[in-house]
Order: C-alpha cells, then structure tokens, then sequence
C-alpha cells in the first residue's frame, strides 16, 4: 500500500494571514502524524509566505515519523537543508508569483544546477527527490543526475476538463511511474490530489506514496484533521 505525507502548508497560509501564532504547523504535523500519516511535508519558499525556518526547525524536532522538505535548488535552501537534515528533500521549481508550484522543474533547462544540488545534497547524507512532470525524458534525466526518487506531478490529471484530456493526463502518468520503477527511482507522487482524484489510482502500481495537502487541510476546517487524515489513508487502502 502506498504512504500518504501530509503537506500542512496551508495551516501555515492561514496563521501568515493574520501574522500571528495560530494556528500553528507544528502542532499539525504532530497531529497528522498521530492520525496516521507516513511523514510530514512543507514546503520553505524563498519569501516564507507561509511556512517559516522556525517551522522546520520544530517540525524536525518533534515528529516522529519523517520530514519532507519541498524547497528550490538555491544555496540558501541547501544550507538550511543541510542544518536541518530532513529525511528527503524534494527540489521544486519556484515562482513568486504563482499561488502554488505550478508544474515539475524543467531538468532540461535547469540540469546543471539540480545535478550540484542533489550531488551537494547526497554528500550531507540526505535522499532527494525530484518534482518533475509526467513525462519519461525527464524523467530518464532525474535518473542521470543520479536522484534517489522522483515525485511525478499530478496536478494536470487532477485538474483535466474533460474525461479525454483526463485519460490522457493519466497514461502519461502510468507510464512515467513505469519507467521510474524500470529506472530504480522511488516513485511519489503528488499536487492537487483529492478524495475524488485518488480513486482514479486503484490497480496502479509502483507509487510508493502520495503527497497531499490543500484537500486534506481543506476538509479538517469542516471535520477535523484527524478525520480529515483518516478518510484519506482509507481510500489509499482501497487502491
């Protein structure tokens, strides 16, 4: 069965809407992890919009399961990176202006800089992970620069308008968790996941786990996190 890492980010977002302390990520991350998750996401952007250092720092702390830290391949974040020694770094492509990460980094145009930071990365002890579109050239390149997994984007299957361009988005996505198996990579995948999306999932091997946040955050306002977390580790059990 598949591992589900909740990203609490978006607890993050609403705490930096009133700049005060609540509510606070690192009291979700514990309590996700107590309603079963497998780890722990957050993502440290260059302008700290929402989750902050101190966040990560904490999270690291006190989880007991493992952190996974979503950041850019810039020298700042690797050195906190290194300091803070998460369990797996993800490097993300990253825009100021975008709302969130809008699609997997392009290793084609950005391979030097992504092969020092996972070289980089690797001798600090640390496993990294690449985000990358569902598609198997980059895919092959995550494989040479030598990433210990990939985290196939999900976000254009989930965000599809009609069935066809779903289908589509889809096989695209079967084929890349193919290929990565073939490669030797882990296989995560993530963004824009839901409690609709993720039954599209069942009979597909090969993800070793999901990454969601904003669905699972959205529905704990109405239901709590706890519940939030359950239901959603319930319909990975089914796949």
């Amino acid at each position: 069965m598949p591992g589900l890492a909740v990203n609490v980010d978006h607890v993050a977002t609403l705490r930096e809407a009133r700049k005060i302390n609540i509510p606070d990520p690192v009291t979700a991350a514990a309590m996700v992890e107590l309603a079963g998750a497998d780890g722990v996401v957050v993502h440290l952007r260059e302008d700290r919009r929402h989750i902050q250092d101190r966040d990560v720092r904490l999270i690291r702390e006190t989880i007991t399961t493992k952190l996974i830290l979503e950041m850019a391949a810039s020298s700042e974040m690797i050195a906190i990176a290194l300091e803070i020694k998460p369990n797996l770094v993800t490097l993300v492509p990253e825009k100021r202006e975008e709302l969130t990460t809008e699609g997997g980094l392009d290793l084609h145009l950005h391979k030097n800089v992504v092969s020092d930071a996972v070289q980089t990365l690797h001798k600090g002890g640390i496993p990294v992970s690449i985000f990358v579109d569902p598609d198997l050239d980059q895919i092959k390149l995550a494989h040479r620069i030598v990433a210990n997994c990939v985290e196939i984007h999900t976000g254009t299957f989930c965000d599809a308008e009609t069935p066809r361009k779903r289908s589509e988005a889809f096989e695209k996505i079967v084929n890349s968790v193919k290929l990565a198996q073939k490669l030797n990579l882990g296989v995560n995948a993530g963004h824009g996941l839901g409690y609709q999306t993720i039954k599209a999932f069942k009979g597909l091997s090969g993800i070793d786990e999901f990454s969601i946040g904003h669905s699972i955050i959205a529905r704990a306002v109405f239901v709590g996190i706890d519940r939030a977390v359950s239901e959603m580790i319930a319909l990975i059990k089914e796949l």
